[in-house]
């Protein structure tokens, strides 16, 4: 059995910005489990694991554009200091915030300013070639998709 669409499927996986820095991984911890072709892992590693055996391992390098794509300068915003707590008001500080649409947001702290604060609302993967150390742990059938 192979990895494809519709198949629940099993990894561990390595993360890493460069080749020597990890960022995230299972190794030796619970292993990610998702379904291939739903969406639930970002589209460039989801297109390389497609045809993959239990057992397989692979590197793949994933770019933006198939990840959490560029950074979009829209997505900053310059608020009104006193809208931020006391103790966020430093850069790197990771806040919450519900969006108009209900959905929870995580803007990061990116400035200072006398007056103001300035929140990227960026993912924080975005703009970042992401490199993958991932092995195939299991594949279980599951419904194949209807197409659309």
């Amino acid at each position: 059995m192979t990895v494809a669409a519709g198949k629940h499927v099993s990894l561990e996986y390595t993360l890493r910005l460069s080749e020597k820095d990890v960022l995230e991984s299972n190794v030796g911890r619970e292993p990610l489990t998702y379904t291939q072709g739903q969406g639930q892992i970002i589209p460039g590693l989801e297109k390389a694991l497609e045809g993959m055996a239990v057992g397989e391992s692979k590197h793949v390098t994933v770019q933006p554009a198939d990840a959490y794509g560029q950074v979009n300068p829209e997505a900053m915003r310059e608020v009104k200091k006193e809208l931020i707590p006391p103790d966020a008001q430093k850069v790197g500080a990771q806040l919450q915030a519900k969006g108009q649409d209900g959905r929870m947001r995580y803007p990061r702290v990116t400035e200072v300013k006398q007056n103001t604060v300035v929140l990227d609302f960026n993912h924080p993967l975005a703009g970042k070639i992401l490199h993958f150390d991932v092995k195939v742990l299991d594949i279980k059938a599951g419904e194949a998709q209807k197409e659309k």
